[in-house]
């Protein structure tokens, strides 16, 4: 057996394990939820992101990554702009100047080690989506199992080049799957962004649910209005997984959390402060 497929099933086992004491309990396994600076930046011209609406407007964009504790260990939700990036004084700048110049006001690392926390001590996670602001750092954790829809993970990049090193283990997923077996962290297949996006559906015991949107909507005037990126992979996938994802709201009862969106991200608490 080789080391991803090892690791692969030492967190079966922990993963069965605890499916048995959750199931007594009835409780979620999540303990705390951390909400990481990854970003932040200006859009050159937000209609990118809503065709037809506020034409030559400048956006303020914010990129978020989500660390949740749970009871079989550290969970790390997207990456962010790479931590380089943190070096650049003028930032990361677009080849369309539409788009985001980038900045990394705090790296990754710097707030991991705040939180007493090693890179080596995540063990499981998973991107949305396969854009440079979401995977700037999957190899800061290079023995990570990473969960990624095998649509997206078979996607070509640039030059037909691989997304991820082929060395890094990973599970490649065709639909939802529940991380850690007890229904507290799904992974939700919600496509349209990119061929094999996916959000995250987290379930905290005095939070309550709470949906991660990742890229299927990038702010809440696109969610209020279903509006659609002209740089989605498909309008009609996207339009579907926000209907699915409203669907999923109204049966759990759950906030969605905008990946991108800075009013309502000044408006969360974020680490070393957490959610429970």
């Amino acid at each position: 057996m080789g080391r991803a497929g090892s690791v692969a099933l030492a967190f079966l086992l922990a993963a069965l394990s605890a499916v048995m004491g959750h199931a007594q309990s009835g409780k979620s396994g999540v303990e705390k939820l951390y909400i990481l600076n990854c970003g932040e930046g200006t859009a050159g011209d937000i209609s990118r992101w809503s065709p037809g609406v506020n034409e030559g407007k400048p956006m303020d964009f914010v990129d978020n990554c989500y660390l949740i504790k749970h009871a079989q260990g550290w969970f790390l939700w997207d990456t962010g702009i790479s931590d380089a990036v943190a070096a650049m004084p003028d930032g990361l700048a677009p080849a369309d100047p539409k788009a985001v110049t980038w900045h990394r006001p705090k790296t990754l690392a710097a707030q991991l080690d705040q939180l007493g926390i090693k890179p080596s001590d995540i063990k499981v996670m998973a991107v949305s989506h396969t854009h440079p602001d979401h995977i700037g750092n999957v190899e800061m954790f290079p023995t990570a199992m990473l969960y990624v829809q095998k649509a997206e993970y078979e996607w070509p990049g640039v030059n037909n080049a691989p997304r991820f090193k082929p060395e890094h283990p990973v599970t490649k997923l065709e639909g939802d799957r529940d991380i850690f077996g007890d229904g507290s962290v799904t992974i939700l297949s919600t496509p349209g962004h990119t061929p094999g996006h996916q959000s995250l559906l987290v379930k905290l015991p005095n939070t309550g649910a709470v949906v991660l949107s990742g890229d299927a909507v990038h702010f809440r005037s696109n969610w209020d209005n279903r509006g659609v990126p002209v740089i989605n992979f498909s309008k009609e996938q996207t339009l579907a997984s926000m209907q699915r994802l409203s669907e999923i709201l109204a049966a759990e009862k759950a906030q969605l959390w905008i990946n991108h969106d800075k009013a309502q991200r000044d408006s969360l608490r974020m680490s070393p402060e957490f959610y429970q």
